[in-house]
């Protein structure tokens, strides 16, 4: 319906594990990436999307991510719109991920 499918915790911790060449975006502001991110993550605040995904490979699988799913889903709509193939939101975002008890790490250079 929106042009993305949701991915749960779960599903992206596996994904992750396989080694599969995948983009990790963290969609969140700086203040709330300074907390942490899933390792792997590339740090893209939302309203840095449109200018930055026509630097970004659109045959590549993208997963959208931010503190609960909102801005995340909001994110893959538009990249999906944007001829993305394959676009992922994680479900419950980070917060998601962190009640699994899965690693946040900080996002280096920060």
């Amino acid at each position: 319906m929106y042009g993305f499918q949701e991915i749960t915790a779960d599903q992206l911790k596996a994904l992750t594990e396989q080694g599969d060449a995948f983009t990790l975006i963290d969609v969140r502001s700086p203040g709330e990436v300074a907390r942490g991110v899933i390792d792997g993550a590339r740090h893209l605040p939302l309203h840095l999307l449109p200018m930055s995904l026509q630097h970004m490979d659109k045959s590549q699988p993208v997963v959208f991510y931010c503190l609960s799913g909102g801005r995340s889903a909001q994110a893959a709509a538009f990249a999906a719109a944007q001829g993305f193939g394959q676009v992922l939101n994680l479900r419950g975002g980070i917060s998601a991920w962190a009640n699994l008890g899965f690693p946040i790490v900080q996002l280096s250079g920060q």
